[in-house]
């Protein structure tokens, strides 16, 4: 028999588990935490493209990892075996590969590449309808596949600008955005949306209209928006001087400039991200000045944006893959006096997750030949095929000429506290400068000496790299470095990386990445049946649901109560718990606690031993100014940082419940009992079970007040062109004394139009639960709690459970962003925090969504 024959005989003998069997087991490796079995089986298990589960627990998925890691290990002088590579994965202790590497890697079953990020972009004349359209098709197909997508805008020609076609002037930057946000959402992966980032150069003269695009609720909802700030406009925001902005942005002789304001400019973006959390800032002349691979831009390898969260800046149609250190795994005898980091072994570890990253390369080569054959057997003529496959080309040939890795970390705040320092104290960011600099000149030292086993990435070149900040530093720190780089090169033309570790962290069951610990205890509330002589009732909600509310430990908050005497079983009193806290380490090092310029300057000191990038969110109270906000950003670019992003407590990236709540209470305190005769009215089309539907909703404040809706090609026809959305509902007495309801909208003309009797076009049992619905909505009831109370109506008919559905769906659209879903779990990782964005259901956990 033939040894593919056998290799397929023992793939189809493999034991298939249940969905149930593998979360039990999970758990029970996980110890009863039940987020991390969640994310774990709906993430990381191995699975066919059915859904059939292969492995039981992570133990079988590090033993998967292992094996793989050593059969490319094989190919190289001095391998390591698969036990010790087992060791280094097993428990998430020390070495964790992250997303597409862990869930990829061995998995035969599907046809996906195993890298984080990718960048994207044309050259020449990029900006021709051709060029943009390109990009649109490579993203999408990159999204297909599981990748993190980047590209920059700034090669769109401005608004307004002549173009030889039938449009004649150029609608520059902004519908570009939408037309790459939408094919975001389009493409979802097991639950999972595409993650999207757009970039612009402030130098762009439509640097103003892409900062201000995503203030317009529902738009560019599909992708994160940075500006590319250089150094020469935040010196005329300090000085307070002119700014020249251009097209093109990086010619001698622009065929477009104009001089602004760069302190009013300045302040807009500070406002925006002040009050949205958008656009992020990246410093982009230090990026470009520290960048390594920059030094071969004549080679292609010029930086041209970042990764949707960030941490990795890339040329065109380069990759990179993700590995974390957990480093709260290195400190011995945890939150005792005795609490010590073993730089040894840390440096040990380091090496060798340098020399994982350089093997997964190769496994990543295996997977792209793999898309690339795929591709060649697909049934669509060669054209159709032709963008896909070349964008992997490309691909393939960034990822083999430059190795590019991401070697990280995680647990940065929960290893500060077992060694007793508080996060963001000048001692702790020391301490902090001290393990990236160890780490940078282990990683960089494994890379030279996989040179002299495997050979230089092919483009390497001693003399492009002279005058590189980042590559002098490492000299400096280490003369011997700079000796054996220059004989032998590197493997790896960039190593480095600080990404978010957000399913990574669940599972070490740590802090995420560089970031402080959210909270050391928090309450959670479980959902309760009251009759139940087992459970407790803490809490009855608006609709008469009852909760009961638990107390949830930060993992390591519990080795600290541990180690330091304190049970972890009692019931403690809120007063007990803020106690409890004070005496902790955790204590007023929390990412709502942490000194706000302290967390600035320790990423700025940190960014120096990174070549890549870091990802990093300053959080900020909802009362914090404007003006601080700016002086943070201007306090970000004097310290190094490459980039950075601020979330006001509250602002529209995710407002609290509690900031929610109060907001609905002041919205509705001020609602008028009495319906006056004009409303504003929105157009809401949707599809129920393939029947195209309709809603109008009236507005009071932009608040739903009101609502009518049913099918929209009944019988008596509701002739509504579709560009139509908003409009006015006029309540109105028929000569019978009758109330009526009209709807009236403007034409393209310009004309008035009404559409009279909006109570009696639709279905009149529909009609009489919409008055239902409405009597609800204007005596004040919150929108999530009126559409529980829609869901939970129990209905016979088919019909009228359809209209209950489109209410649902039409009512969601104003629930306020951020505002956590009463009821259910998500799908995904079990989760319960659903906060609703944009109308759907986003989990705050693993980030899956949910559209209604």
């Amino acid at each position: 028999m033939a040894v593919s024959q056998i290799e397929q005989k023992v793939e189809e003998l493999k034991k298939i588990y249940t969905n149930e069997e593998a979360y039990e087991a999970a758990l029970k490796y996980f110890k009863g935490d039940e987020l991390a079995a969640r994310v774990w089986v709906n993430k990381y298990a191995l699975k066919d493209s059915d859904g059939n589960i292969y492995e039981l627990n992570p133990d079988d998925m590090h033993r998967r990892l292992a094996q793989e890691i050593a059969r490319i290990e094989k190919k190289y002088p001095n391998p390591l075996s698969e036990d010790e590579l087992f060791e280094l994965f097993r428990d998430f202790k020390y070495i964790v590969p992250q997303g597409g590497p862990m869930a990829g890697i061995g998995n035969k079953y599907q046809i996906a590449s195993l890298s984080n990020c990718f960048v994207i972009g044309n050259t020449g004349s990029s900006d021709s309808y051709g060029g943009i359209m390109k990009i649109d098709q490579e993203q999408v197909q990159l999204m297909k596949r599981r990748g993190g997508v980047g590209h920059d805008l700034s090669h769109i020609r401005p608004k307004g600008s002549p173009v030889k076609n039938s449009a004649l002037t150029s609608t520059g930057i902004v519908p570009f955005m939408e037309r790459y946000s939408n094919s975001t959402r389009e493409v979802a992966q097991d639950g999972r949306r595409g993650a999207l980032m757009l970039s612009v150069s402030v130098k762009h003269p439509d640097s103003e209209s892409f900062i201000d695009a995503k203030l317009e609720q529902g738009k560019i909802t599909g992708a994160n928006v940075s500006v590319k700030i250089d150094d020469e406009f935040m010196q005329s925001v300090v000085d307070g001087t002119p700014y020249r902005q251009q097209y093109p942005i990086k010619s001698n002789d622009p065929q477009y400039t104009k001089d602004v304001d760069a302190s009013k400019l300045w302040g807009k973006i500070v406002h925006n991200a002040w009050k949205s959390a958008e656009p992020g800032i990246l410093f982009w002349d230090t990026i470009i000045r520290e960048s390594v691979p920059d030094s071969y831009a004549d080679l292609g390898y010029e930086t041209v944006s970042t990764n949707p969260c960030g941490e990795i800046p890339l040329c065109p149609y380069d990759s990179c893959r993700l590995i974390a250190v957990n480093l709260y795994s290195y400190v011995e005898n945890p939150f005792t006096p005795k609490a010590k980091f073993n730089f040894d072994k840390f440096k040990e570890h380091v090496g060798y997750a340098q020399r994982i990253m350089d093997d997964i390369i190769d496994l990543e080569l295996e997977k792209i030949d793999g898309i690339i054959a795929k591709i060649d057997e697909d049934p669509e003529g060669e054209e159709v095929k032709l963008v896909e496959k070349n964008l992997w080309l490309n691909i393939r040939k960034k990822a083999e000429e430059g190795r590019r890795t991401g070697v990280g970390i995680t647990a940065e705040g929960d290893m500060l506290a077992a060694l007793n320092l508080r996060y963001g104290s000048e001692n702790a960011v020391d301490f902090s400068i001290e393990v990236h600099k160890n780490l940078a000149l282990a990683a960089y030292r494994s890379s030279v000496d996989m040179a002299v086993d495997r050979g230089a990435f092919p483009i390497y070149d001693f003399k492009k790299e002279v005058n590189n900040p980042f590559i002098n530093r490492l000299f400096e720190a280490d003369a011997s470095l700079a000796e054996d780089m220059k004989k032998h090169g590197r493997r790896n033309i960039a190593l480095l990386t600080i990404a978010p570790t957000g399913t990574t962290s669940l599972m070490t069951q740590t802090s995420s990445g560089i970031e402080p610990v959210f909270m050391p205890v928090y309450k959670r509330r479980r959902k309760v049946n009251p009759n139940d002589p087992e459970t407790r009732v803490d809490f009855v909600d608006e609709v008469g649901d009852s909760w009961e509310e638990y107390t949830v430990f930060h993992h390591k908050f519990v080795t600290w109560m541990e180690a330091n005497g304190h049970a972890t079983t009692k019931n403690y009193t809120q007063e007990e718990l803020d106690k409890l806290i004070e005496t902790s380490p955790y204590y007023k090092a929390t990412s709502n606690d942490v000194d706000w310029v302290s967390k600035v300057r320790m990423q700025g000191g940190v960014q120096k031993w990174v070549d890549h990038s870091i990802s990093v969110t300053i959080n900020l109270p909802s009362n914090v100014s404007e003006e601080l906000v700016g002086e943070l950003y201007v306090e970000a670019w004097k310290s190094g940082c490459k980039g950075v992003t601020v979330y006001r407590d509250g602002s529209r990236a995710g407002v609290l419940v509690a900031d929610t709540e109060k907001k609905e209470e002041e919205a509705v305190a001020s609602f008028s009992k009495k319906r006056p005769d004009v409303l504003e009215g929105d157009v809401v089309r949707f599809q129920n079970n393939k029947e195209k539907w309709i809603a109008f909703v009236g507005l009071m404040e932009g608040r739903p007040y009101e609502i009518f809706t049913g099918l929209a090609d009944d019988e008596d026809g509701i002739l509504l062109p579709k560009s139509v959305q908003k409009g006015l509902i006029i309540k109105s007495r028929e000569s019978d004394g009758t109330t009526r309801y009209d709807f009236q909208y403007t034409n393209k003309r310009g004309y008035k139009t009404t559409i009279e009797g909006l109570s009696y076009k639709f279905d009149k049992e529909f009609w009489n639960y919409a008055k239902l619905i409405s009597g609800v909505l204007r005596h004040g009831m919150a929108i999530d709690d009126a559409i529980d109370l829609v869901a939970g109506l129990q209905l016979d008919s088919e019909s009228i459970n359809t209209w209950k559905n489109g209410v649902e769906r039409a009512l969601k659209k104003y629930v306020p962003n951020g505002t956590l879903a009463k009821k259910g779990s998500c799908e995904n990782c079990g989760s319960d925090k659903l906060t609703y964005q944009e109308g759907c259901l986003i989990c705050q956990d693993c980030g899956s969504s949910k559209c209604g």
